[in-house]
């Protein structure tokens, strides 16, 4: 069990002031964190609408995802042999390949 002691005023959280003291800092601070949220999310919206939110770049150019599709449909590389060779993580293998559309 925590103790505050605010100025020879114990504030246990057993008894009912004590309990209500610390409800009112819970709801406090939930509060402020609900706001900051708010305010957010306000922000990414404004900025989405002016057009300067656009999240981060991709690691390849359009011209080197067409050709890690290319070496991909090719047979002669796995996942892991392009993660090795453009030194890239498997995940990130995997979202260029879903962004770049299969050679026809």
């Amino acid at each position: 069990m925590k103790v505050l002691d605010d100025h020879n005023i114990i504030h246990a959280p057993t008894d009912p002031m004590g309990k209500m003291f610390f409800d009112i800092l819970a709801a406090s601070a939930e509060f402020e964190s609900d706001l900051i949220r708010l305010r957010t999310r306000e922000g990414m919206a404004v900025a989405r609408a002016k057009g300067t939110l656009k999240g981060k770049k991709p690691k390849l150019s359009p011209m080197q995802s067409k050709k890690l599709r290319r070496m991909y449909d090719s047979g002669d590389y796995s996942i892991g042999d392009l993660g090795n060779l453009l030194q890239m993580s498997r995940p990130t293998i995997y979202r260029t390949l879903a962004r770049q559309p299969a050679a026809a």
